[in-house]
């Protein structure tokens, strides 16, 4: 078989073929991020190194043909989005710890898994979006004043099920305690006007139409949208707000790379991780985003250094991992995607 092209995006058919086969001088990659996000990256890495680069993209799935490929799997390298999936990865045993003193040194312990499983790349903040029009600057400040009776029937968000939400919601179980937290999201459901739907876009829109003044999303959608003519109105209806960034700083999510069990060419797959570790690759991925670095010598750029600086929750993102399962009950007790 004839080796693949830079960044080669395999369709949802096509994952049922088989990859490429290793060969030397080449890193092959199952990813959730699609492959024209990850391009520059990956031929900047390639005219550094001489390295080739295969991408395989699919939205879901990768976890499941990993342990379908078992050892005859020919993926190097796992790039994903959420801390929910990497732990997955973990939890299912198709990655393996990295040791390595480069990644250590550019990304910050609460950012990578105790043992290197996994590394994060970028981060993005889960924010308040709040209209310009109806919420006075400075008027909610926190994630708890999302709980506050004042916001009565003026919050929108997506499912509380999603992962992104999961995950926010864990981070409040870690600090406050189940008990508490639960309390919290019932306020928050109490507040909700209207049943919890769409994605974090839909929630910006929603908000410029009227149907709500408060909604909770990740910052990058804000950034994509306002790169898009077709979305850029909304996005400029609503205000960005960083929960507790005066306190214990606000709640992160990553982007990250793990390596695979199987990783046939695993040297040349834990240098692409040392590369994009790297202060160079990490400007390159998270402008291409609208992300902020993981590498924390690696300063913001362009919209994202004009939102203000955030203060990132150090809360270690394996922590938050821990607490998942608790999170998903909780969501089920308090019944929040029905209202």
């Amino acid at each position: 078989m004839s080796r693949m092209k830079l960044a080669t995006v395999l369709t949802a058919a096509s994952l049922a073929l088989p990859m490429t086969a290793s060969a030397e001088g080449e890193v092959n990659i199952y990813s959730y991020r699609q492959a024209y996000l990850l391009e520059p990256l990956l031929e900047a890495f390639k005219k550094e190194t001489g390295i080739e680069t295969n991408v395989v993209f699919a939205k879901k799935g990768l976890a499941e043909r990993l342990e379908r490929e078992g050892r005859n799997s020919p993926a190097d390298i796992v790039m994903t989005v959420d801390i929910s999936r990497l732990s997955e990865l973990v939890e299912r045993d198709l990655v393996q710890s990295v040791d390595n003193e480069v990644l250590e040194q550019n990304i910050p312990e609460n950012l990578r898994h105790p043992d290197g499983k996994w590394f994060a790349l970028t981060t993005r903040g889960r924010l308040i979006y709040a209209s310009k029009e109806r919420v006075e600057p400075g008027a909610i400040t926190t994630y708890e004043e999302l709980a506050d009776d004042k916001w009565d029937d003026r919050i929108c968000t997506r499912s509380g099920q999603h992962p992104y939400n999961i995950a926010l919601f864990s981070s409040m179980i870690a600090h406050h305690g189940e008990e508490q937290a639960e309390q919290w999201l019932e306020g928050l459901k109490d507040n909700l006007a209207r049943k919890p739907q769409g994605g974090d876009r839909d929630q910006i829109k929603a908000i410029h139409a009227g149907e709500c003044d408060l909604a909770i999303g990740n910052s990058y959608y804000y950034g994509n949208m306002l790169n898009d003519e077709n979305q850029r109105e909304a996005a400029e209806s609503v205000r960005l707000i960083f929960p507790n960034n005066d306190g214990r700083g606000t709640h992160i999510n990553i982007s990250g790379i793990a390596l695979t069990k199987s990783a046939p060419n695993q040297e040349e797959a834990v240098r692409l991780m040392e590369f994009l570790s790297t202060p160079e690759a990490q400007r390159i991925y998270a402008e291409a985003n609208t992300e902020y670095p993981a590498n924390p010598e690696v300063e913001p750029t362009g919209m994202v250094a004009e939102w203000g600086e955030i203060n990132p929750d150090d809360l270690s993102l394996q922590e938050i991992a821990d607490y998942r399962e608790q999170a998903v009950r909780m969501v089920d007790r308090v019944d929040y995607n029905n209202l």
